[in-house]
């Protein structure tokens, strides 16, 4: 099963309709998307508006792969259960969100070698299509690494925290 998420604050129906769209073009129906707030119509797959927290884990440990918006809960959920994440930021010129902090948050996961990412349409389409070519993910344990705590300590110490009145 394939588990499509855009969380639960604005739709990204970009994101759904072109994995609609795939899935229709290949007679999929392995599809689950969890839409939010959209009122668009997708034909090829199975779409809730809303899942609770518990419907989420559980949709991401029985999916074969997850395609979400660049939200750190999804990305970080996936990676935890060592599911394949395919990220497709939203953007702010296309009006899908306030700012491009998505795709900065996508850049830095990509870095790492941890998520892929589709920057459009078409680049999701392709990565579909290859579905089988990888395998599963890389598992993000549930503790920090030792380099992690030390960047953030350092970070901290170097004083771009200020108060906890921000």
């Amino acid at each position: 099963m394939i588990f499509v998420t855009v969380g639960t604050q604005i739709h990204f129906d970009r994101l759904v309709r072109a994995v609609d769209e795939w899935a229709g073009a290949r007679e999929r129906n392995d599809v689950f998307a969890q839409i939010g707030p959209s009122s668009h119509q997708f034909g090829h797959i199975q779409t809730e508006r809303f899942i609770d927290p518990l419907q989420f884990r559980k949709f991401v440990e029985t999916a074969r792969l997850v395609i979400a918006h660049a939200g750190m809960g999804s990305i970080i959920t996936a990676l935890e259960l060592r599911k394949r994440i395919i990220v497709m930021p939203r953007r702010a010129n296309l009006g899908e969100h306030r700012n491009d902090h998505q795709i900065a948050t996508a850049k830095q996961f990509v870095a790492q070698g941890r998520i892929e990412v589709a920057l459009d349409e078409r680049e999701l389409a392709d990565k579909l299509d290859q579905l089988d070519v990888r395998a599963q993910g890389e598992c993000l344990g549930a503790e920090a690494s030792p380099q992690l705590i030390l960047t953030i300590r350092n970070f901290i110490e170097a004083g771009h925290v200020r108060s906890a009145n921000w």
